[in-house]
């Protein structure tokens, strides 16, 4: 952008899975995150959002394949930017608000930052693991999806000197809630030709019943294993930066929020 060019900062939201369930997911606050930028001096808009690369259950869940001894993930996330906003799809069943103004300059510079952080972070993690469900409680695993690269941003911005409007945001969070995970290996400790062949097979079992069905009855059966080792035996295998971890479950087990989270304050020293 022109240095000298003024950029409008809209706050974008809408449920996910949008394109395929409607306002559905909204009605849960399952909501997805972007941002919109207007320059005022070419009148072009453009969107900025965080993607998982192969949809949101196949960065939550790996494939099990039996030509392959480990589970195979397909959780990498990135950063896009393209012309455009779709205002019918944030306005109709979610948010397209303005937040701030910018100038080109804190722009460009946002761009370059917007590069570093996306060579930095590139796997989307969809859990937020906390001790319990009480305020303060200890994270032992942070989220990296498509809200936590919105706020990143509104606070890099903040920090190259944005003022940021005084309205009322809130976001998606998914927690589980587990006592102290057990570190357990990686996929060669685990599962090469020397691992650990019975914990292998218990996490391979674990996963089964998320991969994707065809029938109703599949999708229940899967249900009940769930329920049986999430719930009943109070396990979950997190998978977590090339690093598997066995988290002891706690009640309530998972939660959804939506939680307020406020827009940043300006960096005074700016």
């Amino acid at each position: 952008m022109k240095g000298d060019d003024v950029i409008e900062v809209f706050r974008l939201q809408a449920p996910v899975w949008e394109f395929k369930y409607g306002r559905l997911l909204g009605h849960l606050k399952i909501m997805h995150d972007a941002i919109g930028f207007r320059s005022t001096l070419t009148g072009k808009n453009y969107t900025m959002e965080w993607y998982e690369l192969f949809q949101l259950g196949n960065c939550t869940f790996p494939h099990l394949r039996p030509e392959m001894n480990a589970p195979f993930w397909c959780n990498q996330g990135a950063a896009c930017f393209y012309k455009g906003i779709d205002d019918i799809h944030w306005k109709e069943n979610g948010t397209l608000v303005l937040v701030a103004t910018i100038s080109g300059n804190i722009f460009n510079k946002m761009a370059q930052w917007v590069k570093w952080d996306n060579e930095t972070g590139i796997y989307y993690e969809t859990w937020t693991v906390q001790a319990s469900a009480e305020t303060g409680a200890e994270t032992w695993f942070e989220s990296y999806d498509c809200s936590r690269f919105v706020l990143r941003t509104y606070q890099k911005l903040a920090d190259l000197g944005a003022t940021f409007k005084k309205i009322e945001t809130n976001y998606t969070r998914i927690f589980l809630y587990s006592g102290e995970p057990a570190y357990l290996g990686n996929e060669t400790s685990i599962f090469g030709p020397t691992g650990n062949n019975t914990l292998a097979l218990a996490m391979k079992k674990f996963y089964y019943p998320f991969k994707p069905h065809l029938s109703t009855k599949e999708f229940l059966f899967s249900l009940l294993q769930i329920f049986d080792a999430v719930i009943i035996h109070r396990q979950f295998y997190l998978f977590y930066n090339f690093e598997y971890w066995l988290l002891p479950m706690k009640f309530p087990f998972i939660r959804i929020t939506y939680e307020e989270i406020p827009l940043p304050a300006r960096n005074k020293t700016c």
